[in-house]
């Protein structure tokens, strides 16, 4: 494979759930200067058959094995956007074939796996990104570079509050899925899943386990955000989860002020998802919607006193959604234009911090 990247990258996408069908299919069909999906992959033939026909895509480009998709020379780089459990493994293969890689979060659900895949990425040459779409929000990048204005820091609040996903996604477009797996495929996704949180996190309660899944998806974006803004914590100062791992609660110790981290869902229709930074006269927040409706804005709010004035600034830099600004960015560094940001050490920091919350919460017999 050459190392000279073609303007048009060549996608090869490997798993066709929800948030391919949402947001990466779309995203990708509105950048048509930059991207163009030849190959597609996922366990379900019939699924793979539907996404195929809207996309107008021959059959000899639609694959229900990754290894034959990864395997392409038609494929740029390999979107790995599967059930957790299969990110490593098809990563590296995409690695092994020469293929740039995007990988939506978690990276991988244990950290001997995502240095495995550090390992493969270095060995290929090749590039891995990380799908932390949150932090290409413009709001959440302006809040980044105007946070000095805050001076000293006196608490962090990070909230991730959401009813059901598909409440969003049920209004707005119908899902294709199929019920076509055999046994032995759906089996084969449960030892996985089970044998690598065991690997992650330890003997573990089934609630333990939940939260540890939720951190996984839910929380690795907000907490990956944190990190951007204010660094990695120094220590778990307290956690809890109940609920059956459903909502979370943790606080930790940053340089000399505390974050808490709110986590949960529930069955009410709204999304509250927030990082707000407390300075000693002023305060900023950036504040995201469900990312299931493409376009809708995140908002940055900058609050300050100014003697006996209290003002108040919203501001929304754009309607272009993080995953476009995400997918950008991705053109750019594989064509040497920029760095990547969102990389597999980047994620591995997760890791532990997952590990770290899991492991409060067992000191406290939870």
């Amino acid at each position: 494979m050459s190392g000279v990247m073609p303007q048009r990258l060549r996608v090869g996408i490997v798993g066709l759930g929800v948030v391919a069908q949402v947001t990466h299919i779309p995203v990708l069909s509105s950048l048509p200067d930059r991207f163009a999906i030849t190959a597609i992959c996922d366990v379900s033939q019939r699924l793979v058959d539907a996404i195929g026909d809207q996309l107008h895509l021959p059959p000899g480009a639609r694959h229900t094995d990754a290894d034959d998709l990864v395997s392409r020379s038609d494929v740029d780089v390999v979107f790995i956007l599967t059930s957790d459990e299969y990110h490593a493994e098809q990563a590296i293969a995409a690695l092994g074939h020469g293929k740039h890689v995007l990988i939506e979060k978690p990276m991988a659900l244990t950290v001997r796996d995502a240095e495995a895949i550090v390992r493969a990425r270095d060995a290929s040459g090749r590039q891995v990104i990380v799908g932390y779409m949150r932090r290409f929000a413009d709001a959440f990048a302006l809040m980044r570079d105007r946070l000095p204005e805050l001076g000293p820091i006196g608490y962090v609040r990070v909230r991730d509050i959401i009813g059901p996903n598909a409440f969003f996604i049920d209004q707005v477009q119908d899902i294709l899925a199929f019920d076509d797996l055999t046994d032995a495929q759906k089996q084969d996704r449960r030892d996985r899943a089970g044998e690598q949180v065991t690997e992650a996190i330890g003997d573990a309660t089934p609630e333990q386990i939940a939260c540890y899944r939720m951190l996984c998806g839910l929380g690795s974006h907000d907490l990956s955000a944190m990190r951007e803004l204010i660094g990695t914590p120094d220590r778990v100062v307290a956690a809890d989860t109940w609920r059956g791992g459903r909502f979370t609660v943790a606080t930790f110790a940053r340089d000399d002020y505390r974050v808490t981290f709110e986590m949960g869902v529930d069955r009410q229709g709204r999304f509250d998802a927030h990082i707000a930074v407390y300075g000693e006269t002023g305060t900023m927040t950036v504040s995201y919607d469900t990312p299931y409706i493409r376009h809708l804005p995140t908002t940055l709010t900058i609050e300050r006193t100014d003697g006996e004035a209290y003002h108040v600034e919203t501001i929304r830099p754009t309607f272009t959604d993080p995953y476009t600004r995400e997918l950008v960015h991705v053109h750019d560094v594989l064509h040497g234009r920029a760095t990547a940001k969102t990389t597999p050490e980047d994620s591995i920091e997760d890791l532990r911090l997952f590990r770290q919350i899991i492991d409060r919460i067992r000191a406290n017999g939870m």
